[in-house]
């Protein structure tokens, strides 16, 4: 929802239009039954008809009296649920609030089912050791940025990295990209008659209702789009070219405005497979990705908003602010003319629980926003003179945008035609996501003031996702350093006290004390830490590439790898290897 306040945002857009029995009668809450007409005179107050002659607008706000309203007070406290407190003890099992056995089952049945039809008594059954290795290198190739790189060039042995040869063969990898199933095939066809997402609709569900379970959002809640790149064969691929991609699988996405934690998610399956296409649809949305919340704030762009929808938000305690499409047949004409008018200025109009504001940013151009959590004219004191209504909108209108950012920073998807397997993507992305959300919420002292926060989280998830694969490896990999990362795993998993150790539980409070009582687990203690430190010559210790200070300037010769003791650069051509004996 990245619009800007200019011509091109509101003009010449296509839109459905609104039947009259989508503008209903207009909601009033008990505590705001105040009589406006006695408070100001009628021959004072200048009345605004809307274009479907519907709505009598105002143009002074209308007095309110008594306690604050009932749409403003909220019912649960903001950040991560009690739950999520108590069962988050380390990264892998805040990532794991997620990815749910249930969810690890059905991939693992399915994904076996397929195996043996494909090869057989040959295939090899995938258990969930395989799944969390599979996963944790997705999670390691957005790491290191390699979406777009060649899944043969990250095994490479002289341009990859160790971590990918040491966890599993390339081939593998490829088998489990290529069998990855979610539902069964062969009663597929059944099913994708009434639901065009029957090929990931189980697992999809399962994991949708685990996302508000987790953690509670603010007051400010952005609802918007989401676009998920895919060219491929989908029955349901959507072109929107405002959006980088332009080509891919659209979702809505209720998430939090400060953190933009996904707190809700749907997949648009296109039209409906009976009847003509939907109505309403935006109005629709935002009241199923908004179910459940109480006394919070939405903000949404003028794809979802408009009249009918904030009367029926207000009836569930939630205010609405958005921009408004000039075309919407409950504006007053006299709201949306802009020749005459000075830049910067501001025109009201008021219903007895909605506020529209009509702005001028530019000369002759204009854009309407409409709000039921303000309920007076209130200007800003800045040189542009915006109202409220403009900067609580800007300001809490990035919710959904910042996620994608985020997300497409350190994504895991990868070159695929299939469409489930690109949707399972985008869930370990976001999942990987809410995760450092409640992880950094409860853990505050957890690399504070770090900017590569996000970056540690995720290279620390995936190095534990893949270490007890690597602990049962029988066979060591070709390459020198590829094999000194399994001896270096393997014999400190054979050092460790048998038995399992009781990890630290957090304490159950509430959320809003959670933070200052949940564990802060150190990163020198995580599994990961093995990986790190595993060959004389490691990678772990470089944060980018430099040049081999030993190799001749004219060479140029890059490398990642530091000397175990000075840290310093050398290349793979220029370090001599040592057994443990000879380099103690």
């Amino acid at each position: 929802m990245s619009a800007r306040f200019t011509a091109e945002h509101d003009s010449e857009e296509e839109v459905e239009e609104v039947s009259e029995e989508e503008i209903g009668e207009e909601y009033n809450p008990e505590h705001d039954a105040s009589s406006s007409g006695e408070e100001v005179p009628q021959a004072e107050r200048e009345t605004f008809l809307s274009k479907n002659s519907k709505i009598t607008w105002s143009s002074s706000a209308y007095e309110k009296q008594g306690r604050m309203a009932a749409q403003n007070v909220m019912k649960m406290a903001p950040g991560p649920t009690r739950y999520a407190v108590s069962h988050a003890r380390d990264i892998p099992s805040t990532f794991y609030l997620f990815i749910t056995p249930a969810i690890e089952k059905i991939i693992l049945e399915m994904t076996n089912l397929e195996g043996f039809r494909k090869y057989g008594d040959s295939w090899k059954r995938m258990d969930e050791t395989d799944l969390h290795a599979y996963i944790g290198l997705l999670i390691l190739a957005g790491v290191y940025r390699s979406r777009g790189e060649a899944a043969a060039s990250l095994w490479d042995a002289e341009s990859g990295r160790a971590i990918f040869r040491a966890t599993m063969p390339l081939k593998l990898f490829h088998t489990y990209s290529r069998l990855l199933r979610f539902d069964n095939r062969e009663s597929r066809p059944a099913r994708r008659v009434t639901d065009k997402l029957a090929a990931i609709r189980e697992v999809w569900d399962k994991w949708v209702e685990r996302l508000p379970y987790l953690y509670n959002p603010g007051h400010e809640v952005t609802v918007g789009e989401q676009l998920v790149p895919f060219k491929g064969c989908c029955p349901f691929r959507q072109y929107m070219p405002s959006k980088p991609a332009k080509y891919g699988i659209k979702m809505w996405v209720a998430c939090d405005a400060k953190s933009s934690y996904a707190w809700r998610m749907q997949v648009f399956t296109g039209k409906l497979t009976r009847g003509g296409p939907e109505k309403n649809q935006g109005m629709r949305v935002v009241l199923d990705v908004t179910e459940g919340l109480r006394g919070h704030s939405v903000t949404c762009d003028s794809f979802f908003t408009s009249y009918e929808l904030g009367q029926q938000l207000l009836k569930r305690k939630i205010t609405l602010v958005g921009t408004v499409r000039k075309n919407k047949p409950e504006l007053p004409p006299a709201l949306l003319e802009s020749k005459g008018r000075q830049v910067f200025s501001s025109k009201f109009a008021f219903t007895p629980t909605t506020t529209l504001v009509s702005y001028l940013p530019k000369k002759n151009k204009n854009v309407v926003l409409l709000s039921t959590l303000h309920t007076e004219a209130d200007i800003s004191d800045r040189e542009d003179r915006k109202p409220a209504i403009i900067l609580d909108y800007n300001r809490s209108k990035g919710g959904v945008d910042n996620l994608d950012k985020v997300i497409g920073t350190y994504s895991c998807r990868r070159m695929t035609a299939r469409w489930p397997l690109v949707i399972f993507h985008n869930i370990i992305d976001v999942s990987s996501y809410n995760a450092f959300v409640i992880w950094r919420e409860i853990n505050l002292t957890w690399m504070p003031g770090k900017k590569n926060r996000r970056r540690v989280f995720l290279e620390q998830l995936g190095k534990a996702l893949v270490t007890p694969y690597i602990e049962r490896r029988k066979h060591l990999p070709c390459t020198e350093d590829s094999a000194a990362v399994v001896k270096a795993v393997q014999s400190r998993s054979r050092d460790q006290p048998e038995g399992p150790v009781a990890p630290a539980t957090a304490p159950a409070t509430s959320p809003a004390t959670a933070p200052a009582t949940a564990p802060a687990t150190s990163p020198a203690t995580s599994p990961a830490t093995s990986l790190a430190t595993a060959p004389a010559t490691s990678t772990a210790g470089a944060s980018k590439r430099k040049r081999c200070q030993f190799c001749p300037p004219k060479k140029d010769c890059k490398t990642q790898t530091v000397c175990c003791r000075c840290q310093t650069y050398i290349c793979k051509g220029c370090a001599l290897v040592y057994c443990p004996t000879c380099a103690n």
